[in-house]
């Protein structure tokens, strides 16, 4: 191919010098023609059918030039002339390159995209025609030998070169689509080449043995051949074809105006007869640019705006929560900064906690909770005054702002917070502890927060509900607790608890009937440490759940190895205290039941102790209570009376047996209220077929009260002091008991 170009080339400047034989020039043409159509043919198999329509033009435009060495050999036409036949060939294959350029799938374009587009054509070809003009139109006529008898090939010619440009712009201004971007500048100087050197044929009038199809065929089918190959190797290595950008051809317009206004000083120069044609050719092509460039400006202007306007969505983004549009911590911080700067002794930060939100999504499902979360965020939002701020900083917790009068603010909110809330078709009524931290001079926005999160979580240990406002006693109390968290940790790792066994006795023969296991700590550095000081801390940091399952496995292997050694004598029930973070994880009743199969231990010999308000509100608690039920465990209610005391709780509940707390035992002798209130529940007890177990019995006296109002079990110091498991198994019924069975 290459060869083929360079013979035809050496023998078209040779016929430049002097006349030579004009057949051997168009031996080359058939030679690049057929190399050319079996490349384009070879690529169209990789799937690409461009290179069929490519193979099938040039096959055509290589008969179109045999066609014309036939015009020129038989004398029918001389050099450059092409008869109306042959010019319809030529045409023909260039109508099937055209339709192949069509087949190319180009780059989704807007509007604005399109019209700039149609800029850039009607610009390149203004460009062409202002130069063809000049060179090549004012020697028509002596081409034509005079006249314009022959003005069909004229028509012919000039529609062949518009197609050639045309196919130049489609190439260059589309998008890839399937085809390897260096195949499409291969292609793009296949058009050039033709439409360039097309028009340039009058310029040979004078040697009629010359024709620029020697010439021009080789160099397009070199060029057609050229991108052939590479779209063959860029698809059998499977190179991507990547969409070229536009913004590498944006500079096309400016040039055609520095050609055609090049052009036009020359013109003036030589001060030229078709000065007229090229001026209005130029002043044509500056007029398109122009409006190109202000439909580009334009076109600017509307992606900057929309880009601002991203921007600014972005960045709302960045310091916003996604669900409720409350700002987020990084945000907080700022302005809790900069109103610390301006004046610290107005300035209040609260942090809001919702009481039980986990039972709520739990229940009513994530998306509930997520309108629950919003509907709050409105709430409080309402409730601020000027220069306060609230943020989301995760979960359902909260934080404030507050710049003014923060405890009207607070009441304001608390109130609100009182009222249901509607959330997913449901009513919700919702509780929170709030953490207050006033600012104090040289105070930063981390510490105010860190403050109010300690004061919130003293709320919560005080119960639901509750306001608390930071005290520096806070940090210590604080601090034991997570030192008590962190030793705690490591006791369940190193066996430094273990169970003791309150005796649950009949009455009046105090009898043993059941044990309630109890977790004792004693700490290698510290000694012996109560339930009440390390109990809190465990809740507070969640390790009461791995210690409740602990205790859980510990009790009931222990009721079977009772149950193997005493047979009969052993406790017929075994009770275990379940915290309420533990009723709310979900899947606590599978625990119960995996550890009875583990252990052996029969459903109905384990008895899991709650308290009132551990159920009260429902939700996933009751539900594993009821699960846990199911399984034929008993279900004690703990501390009956002293929490929300509401009765309807007994018919909700599958309570099999209520524990009277020992405050209302103290005073059962005194005939007071309180004696009143015992009474009242062991008949509401017999009334619905409850085990009423009376708890804290100290004296005889009170003893002696409790099975004169019916009472049959009972547990407290009088009876018996928390055991290890060894002293279970020697229990007798205490002496004073015996009298008062007697």
């Amino acid at each position: 191919m290459v060869g083929a170009l360079i013979i035809a080339g050496l023998w078209f400047c040779v016929g430049l010098v002097r006349q030579t034989p004009s057949l051997l020039g168009w031996i080359p043409v058939v030679i690049a023609v057929g190399t050319a159509a079996a490349v384009s043919w070879r690529a169209s198999h990789q799937g690409r059918s461009y290179w069929r329509y490519a193979s099938i033009g040039i096959v055509l435009i290589g008969v179109g030039g045999v066609s014309n060495a036939h015009d020129y050999l038989t004398g029918v036409q001389q050099g450059q002339h092409v008869s109306g036949f042959t010019a319809a060939i030529y045409v023909s294959g260039l109508a099937v390159f055209f339709m192949g350029l069509l087949r190319i799938p180009g780059a989704r374009r807007s509007g604005i995209e399109w019209a700039r587009f149609g800029l850039d054509i009607a610009t390149v070809i203004v460009t062409v025609l202002t130069f063809t003009w000049h060179l090549a139109f004012p020697r028509w006529e002596s081409w034509l030998g005079g006249g314009f008898a022959d003005s069909t090939t004229v028509i012919i010619v000039l529609s062949a070169g518009l197609i050639c440009v045309f196919a130049f712009v489609k190439v260059a201004f589309t998008g890839t689509g399937p085809i390897d971007r260096r195949a499409l500048h291969l292609l793009a100087l296949t058009g050039a080449v033709g439409a360039g050197g097309g028009a340039f044929a009058p310029l040979l009038a004078d040697r009629p043995y010359l024709n620029t199809a020697h010439v021009l065929l080789p160099a397009c089918c070199l060029c057609l051949s050229l991108a052939a190959d590479r779209q063959l190797r860029a698809t059998q290595v499977g190179h991507p074809l990547p969409r070229p950008p536009m913004q590498r051809l944006s500079l096309m317009p400016y040039a055609a105006v520095l050609a055609t206004g090049a052009l036009l000083l020359w013109t003036a120069v030589e001060d030229s007869a078709d000065l007229v044609a090229i001026a209005i050719g130029s002043v044509t092509v500056t007029l398109l640019v122009a409006t190109r460039q202000l439909v580009a400006l334009r076109d600017n202007a509307r992606l900057l705006g929309d880009l601002d306007a991203r921007q600014r969505e972005l960045v709302h983004q960045a310091g916003h929560d996604a669900l409720t549009g409350l700002a987020n911590r990084t945000v907080l911080t700022r302005e809790i900064t900069a109103a610390l700067a301006d004046d610290p002794a107005g300035v209040t930060v609260a942090l809001i906690d919702l009481d039980d939100f986990k039972a709520i999504n739990d229940d009513l499902g994530h998306a509930v909770g997520d309108e629950l979360l919003s509907a709050v965020a409105a709430t409080i939002t309402a409730q601020l005054g000027p220069g306060s701020v609230a943020a989301r900083l995760g979960g359902d917790e909260y934080a404030l702002l507050l710049c003014g009068d923060a405890a009207g603010a607070l009441a304001a909110i608390a109130s609100r917070l009182r009222r249901p809330v509607r959330a997913g078709g449901h009513e919700l009524v919702v509780e929170a502890s709030i953490g207050l931290a006033p600012a104090r001079d040289g105070d930063t926005a981390d510490e105010l927060l860190r403050r109010a999160d300690v004061a919130m979580y003293e709320a919560k240990g005080q119960g639901k509900g509750r306001l608390v406002t930071y005290a520096t006693a806070m940090d210590q109390r604080t601090a034991e607790q997570s030192r008590l968290a962190a030793d705690l940790r490591t006791a369940l790792d190193t066996d430094q608890l273990h169970l003791v066994y309150q005796p649950i006795v009949t009455m009046p023969d105090g009898e043993l009937f059941g044990v309630e296991a109890l977790i004792r700590w004693r700490h290698p550095e510290r000694g012996p440490i109560g339930p009440a000081v390390f109990i809190p801390a465990a809740e507070r940091t969640g390790l009461i759940v791995p210690l409740g399952a602990w205790i859980l496995e510990e009790a009931c292997r222990q009721a079977v190895r009772w149950r193997e050694e005493l047979g009969a004598a052993a406790p017929r029930t075994v009770t275990v205290n379940v915290s309420a973070r533990q009723l709310r994880e979900a899947g606590f009743a599978d625990e119960v039941a995996a550890v009875l199969c583990r252990t052996g231990l029969p459903p109905d010999v384990l008895t899991v102790e709650v308290t009132e308000t551990a159920v009260f509100d429902g939700g996933t608690a009751l539900s594993e209570l009821r699960a846990i039920a199911a399984l034929g465990v008993k279900i004690a209610l703990d501390d009956f009376g002293t929490g929300h005391s509401s009765l309807g709780l007994l018919r909700t509940c599958p309570a099999d047996i209520l524990k009277v707390d020992k405050s209302f035992v103290d005073d059962v002798t005194d005939g007071g209220p309180q004696a009143v209130v015992v009474a009242a529940l062991i008949g509401i007890c017999e009334g619905l077929g409850l085990r009423a177990v009376a708890e804290g019995v100290e004296t005889a006296e009170q003893a002696a009260e409790l099975q004169r109002l019916g009472y049959r079990y009972a547990q407290g110091f009088y009876y018996g002091r928390p055991m290890p498991p060894a002293a279970v198994a020697g229990f007798q019924p205490a002496a004073a008991g015996r009298r008062i069975a007697a």
